[in-house]
């Protein structure tokens, strides 16, 4: 698939991400658009996985450890046909598939386990990755984590872990925009450098622009011809990418839309792949 036809379906999703979140009145829109180009290039272009049977078992698997941000994911899984795009308009309605974190007795095809406490990801994502190699299966496993989420302990077991049991079948996507719901990470608890933390653990780690999807193109081809270690894709984002209002701002972790700044967003969003 072309760079530019990426970009078209990046726009799309950005645009459901906000339609749904305003049509929600809550939910996460800063994450979930820096998220964007990262999920579009693994489902479009190099995971295996089937929309028409999302428990292939020759599937690859894919863990939103920082679930807050499912409206990414939902709004890929719709673009990809798992399920009818009106059904975004759901989201965290009572009944609804789409809940505000990934919830996997919902029956949504595209999820994998229920996830919303941040730091567990990983080790989930682990543990596939080392029954698919005890099992000699070929299937890769990919986990999405913030940067904010770097401050668990849980998560550095699993690297340790990962490393000692050479699994190379898994990949850590981190999106590290920099911002986490009660300030800047540095702030917070400072995770950096996290490139030399994740080498020191054992690991193959890449560090990309993960908005710029000739990049994360090459970081997801990269991690499938490592032959000894995990790989962390370490890729710098801008938190609201895409909308002009909420870009760098940790305020809209998870603020509401109205129907005036979805419109706004909306326009940009248009504008910006015209």
């Amino acid at each position: 698939m072309k760079i530019a036809d990426l970009q078209l379906i990046s726009a799309n999703v950005r645009k459901n991400i906000i339609k749904m979140l305003e049509a929600a009145g809550s939910g996460h829109p800063g994450g979930s658009l820096s998220s964007v180009e990262l999920m579009v290039s693994l489902y479009f272009q190099h995971m295996k996985f089937n929309p028409k049977d999302a428990s292939d078992p020759d599937r690859d698997y894919f863990i939103l450890s920082k679930g807050h941000v499912c409206p990414v994911l939902y709004a890929v899984l719709a673009q990809l046909g798992c399920f009818d795009n009106d059904e975004l308009y759901t989201l965290r309605k009572e009944g609804s598939r789409l809940q505000g974190h990934p919830a996997k007795d919902k029956k949504l095809p595209g999820i994998e386990v229920s996830t919303g406490s941040l730091g567990y990801g990983l080790s989930i994502g682990a543990g596939i990755a080392a029954g698919m190699k005890q099992a000699n299966k070929n299937n890769k496993v990919y986990v999405l984590m913030g940067d904010g989420e770097q401050q668990e302990g849980s998560v550095w077991e699993a690297a340790m872990a990962a490393a000692h049991f050479k699994l190379n079948n898994l990949c850590a996507i981190i999106d590290n925009n920099g911002l986490q719901i009660d300030g800047t990470v540095n702030d917070v608890m400072n995770v950096n450098p996290l490139s030399d933390k994740y080498t020191s653990f054992g690991w193959h780690v890449i560090n990309i622009n993960g908005h710029n999807l000739d990049e994360v193109d090459k970081a997801y081809l990269e991690f499938k011809t490592e032959k000894e270690k995990p790989t962390a894709i370490i890729a710098k984002t801008v938190k609201g990418k895409g909308v002009s209002y909420m870009e760098n701002l940790a305020e809209w972790h998870g603020k509401v839309l109205s129907k005036e700044l979805m419109e706004k967003a909306l326009n940009e969003i248009d504008a910006s792949v015209k």
